[in-house]
């Protein structure tokens, strides 16, 4: 296709007048505007190296036929039937010259053999140009590559387009270079049908390929609704079979911009048209062919031209793309868009290339390739929410089935090339794609836990992440957790805590079941949400996460979390509830847990605020007689099933310590430290003793027939005041004696005492 330019319309407005009747006699009636279903665009699949793997292999060698054409056995040669004209009319234009007898046959005799070829501009026919009418040798221009003859894009189908000027093509050679598709040039203007247009059509078929037609639009000429039916009268039809690629309008640089030919002054680059008139005329042209054959047409131009011409005119989405620009270096880069387009459908590449005519990409694989030919309609609600994703130039690409219903609640879903959409009457039509698609599929689509999506793919978040709502939760994806639902209490427990802006970011597993008691959980960056049905749905992270995860998670002596973790506590303090405990974290000290009567004692005494600060050690066990400790910041805890649970410290459990603590002659506390003695002396009661304290004399132990002898005194009351040794045995005679404020204590082996004074 080529890229020439023609006049404005007012250069030929002096022949308009004696014109008119003879264009509304022979141009036949216009057409209205199809409100049937609205055709693909162009594909949005990324270009791959692998899309040639499924590709079919070489076929057979062709079979003559009695038409001297070829083709294989068992496939037909027959060309798209024309469709009727449609009824619909609309406004006569009356601006353009007369079409019929003589003008279109003397247009058609002197433009030659061929017409205008494909790719205004290009190597190729800029060199034919320069070569003269009528003539074949080529002249390369700067824009021609030095390795044309060889290069291709490294993804995609390969194919080639032809035209009158390629009087004889060897299709069996072009497909074993690799062409897996071509496009025919049909008709010019309404006074010209290719005359090698059948052999060639019915050629590329009869070796396998996928094939089309195209036209070359001359939009100053006449009505885009009048080439539009002579197009399609003329080859340009088109059937679902799988191999008729979808009609193509070929419209680009003028080829013959400044001149006059018959009479008819042809004016500049653009047709000497506004923008705004060659946009209507586009859409007169595809409106109809889409009335006349069911699809839109797919638009062939080049990006320079379209935002010169039709200044970049918007809203032509629906429309596949084929964009023609030749890179100047081997690239599979094919340069940037008109505004409509997020993509395109196929890329002419080269004009020089490997193949007849011109070397062109498909932008997708083989199979996209036939569903692409194939033409599955796309309509209603599900209609509408692929257009507003862009179409086929969008997310989407094409659709790959037409619309299957039956699904639960009423609803309906179709496929297409990058995902699906599924409609609800209770959710309207919503697509989904790429991994939050994989997710749902996995979660059982619209019958799992999350049923049928509520939006489409919302993205934006914090590192590159994406989220969709449905109809029970949500799925939200990241470059680096991938994609996975939530839905229930923990997602409603994830949303309390700033969902992935959150202390757990985002998921990085799905809701897993079958834990103890019906519980649940689910991993997350930042740590992870457990759920069963007594305690509900509950975060754990951080240092206190990695403490209850030593201790076994929810089956070990905390079960279940009870609350998410609650900051503010003294000294950077935090702590978080469990089914059998706590587990209380500081800077200073860590995380740990504390359950049972231990923790009842230092809850006593004032937890992290009391004499024993933060727990720096979790339960200990494997005591004498079955007990247990626990270390803290200021003090342990000991328990021993005959005991119960009792805390140590300062001078008091100091002294216990020097006397072996609970192996020793006073055995485990009986009591915490008491205190509001004389003399702000404090005391505790052990098994086989008690410790004494005062700030004058510090802690001593006393247990026995000393520590009954002073008793019957009175303790620290009577005579003798506090002690101020503990018990010193290994006197004479076998004997034990110990020192008081008032005096000694000293006992025989036989437990006889006696008190001294001083």
């Amino acid at each position: 296709m080529k890229r020439t330019q023609l006049s404005h319309l007012s250069n030929f407005g002096r022949r308009a007048g004696n014109a008119l009747l003879l264009v509304a006699l022979l141009a036949g009636p216009g057409l209205a505007t199809p409100s049937a279903a609205a055709e693909p665009p162009s594909p949005s699949v990324a270009p791959t190296s692998t899309a040639t793997a499924s590709m079919p292999t070489p076929s057979p060698t062709p079979v003559a036929t009695a038409a001297g054409t070829t083709t294989p056995t068992g496939q037909s040669t027959m060309l798209p039937t024309p469709a009727p004209s449609p009824t619909a009319t609309a406004a006569t234009p009356t601006s353009y010259p007369s079409t019929g007898a003589p003008d279109g046959a003397a247009m058609a005799a002197a433009i030659g053999a061929g017409g205008a070829e494909m790719g205004q501009r290009s190597a190729r026919v800029v060199g034919t140009a320069a070569a003269g009418p009528g003539t074949t040798s080529k002249t390369l221009t700067t824009e021609a590559l030095a390795t044309q003859s060889t290069w291709q894009p490294t993804f995609g189908v390969q194919g080639l387009d032809v035209s009158g000027h390629q009087t004889s093509v060897n299709w069996q050679q072009q497909w074993n270079l690799g062409a897996r598709f071509a496009y025919v040039k049909a008709t010019e203007g309404n006074y010209y049908s290719s005359e090698t247009f059948a052999s060639q059509y019915q050629g590329s078929r009869s070796v396998g390929m996928v094939r089309g037609a195209y036209h070359f639009a001359i939009p100053n000429w006449s009505t885009g609704a009048d080439q539009a039916r002579y197009f399609v009268q003329n080859g340009g039809g088109w059937s679902a079979d799988g191999y008729t690629l979808p009609p193509v309008l070929d419209i680009e640089f003028n080829p013959y911009a400044g001149r006059t030919i018959n009479g008819f002054n042809f004016g500049n680059s653009c047709y000497g048209m506004s923008g705004a008139q060659l946009a209507s005329w586009v859409r007169d042209f595809g409106n109809t062919v889409q009335s006349l054959t069911g699809r839109l047409p797919m638009i062939y131009t080049n990006t320079s031209w379209w935002k010169q011409c039709t200044a970049d005119a918007p809203g032509f989405g629906n429309y596949p793309l084929w964009v023609a620009s030749y890179p100047s270096t081997p690239s599979d880069y094919a340069g940037s868009l008109p505004s409509s387009w997020g993509n395109y459908s196929m890329w002419q590449y080269s004009s020089m290339g490997t193949f007849a005519g011109d070397s062109n990409v498909w932008n997708g694989d083989y199979a996209g390739l036939r569903r692409f030919a194939s033409g599955f309609g796309v309509k209603g609600a599900i209609g509408a929410a692929w257009a507003a994703l862009g179409g086929g130039g969008g997310k989407l690409g094409y659709p790959t089935s037409n619309e299957i219903c039956g699904l639960t609640g009423g609803g309906c879903y179709q496929s297409f090339q990058g995902g699906s959409i599924h409609y609800s009457p209770g959710t309207g039509a919503h697509a989904t794609w790429g991994a939050i698609r994989t997710t749902w599929a996995n979660l059982g689509f619209e019958n799992g836990k999350l049923g049928y999506p509520t939006t489409n793919e919302i993205c934006g978040l914090t590192s590159g992440g994406c989220y969709q709502s449905f109809q029970g939760g949500s799925i939200h994806y990241s470059p680096g957790t991938g994609a996975h639902a939530t839905w229930g209490s923990i997602r409603a427990t994830w949303a309390n805590l700033g969902f992935e802006n959150g202390k757990l970011g985002y998921p990085t597993t799905n809701e897993i079941c079958g834990l103890a008691g019906s519980g649940c959980y689910q991993s997350f960056q930042g740590g992870t949400i457990h759920y069963s049905p007594t305690t509900g749905a509950r975060a754990t992270w951080g240092s206190i996460r990695a403490t209850w995860g030593a201790l076994g998670y929810e089956n070990g002596k905390l079960g279940y979390p009870v609350s998410n973790e609650i900051c503010g506590l003294t000294g950077g303090g935090c702590y978080q509830s469990f089914q059998g405990g706590t587990i209380h974290y500081s800077p200073t000290t860590g995380a740990h847990a504390t359950w049972g009567s231990i923790r009842a004692t230092w809850g006593n005494l004032g937890y992290e605020n009391g004499k024993l600060g933060y727990p720096v050690s979790n339960e200990i066990c494997g005591l004498a007689g079955g007990g247990c400790y626990q270390s803290f910041q200021g003090g342990t805890i000991h328990y021993s099933p005959t005991t119960g649970a009792h805390a140590t410290w300062g001078s008091i459990r100091a002294t216990w310590g020097a006397l072996s603590y609970e192996n020793g002659k006073l055995g485990y506390p009986v009591s915490n430290e008491i205190c509001g003695l004389t003399g702000g002396g404090c005391y505790q009661s052990f098994q086989g003793g008690t410790i004494h304290y005062s700030p004058t004399t510090g802690a001593h132990a006393t247990w026995g027939s000393i520590r009954a002898a002073w008793g019957a005194l009175g303790y620290e009351n009577g005579k003798l005041g506090y002690p101020v040794s503990n018990e010193i045995c290994g006197l004479t005679g076998g004997g034990c004696v110990q020192n008081f404020q008032g005096g000694t204590i000293s006992r025989t082996d036989a437990g006889s005492t006696r008190v001294t004074f001083k």
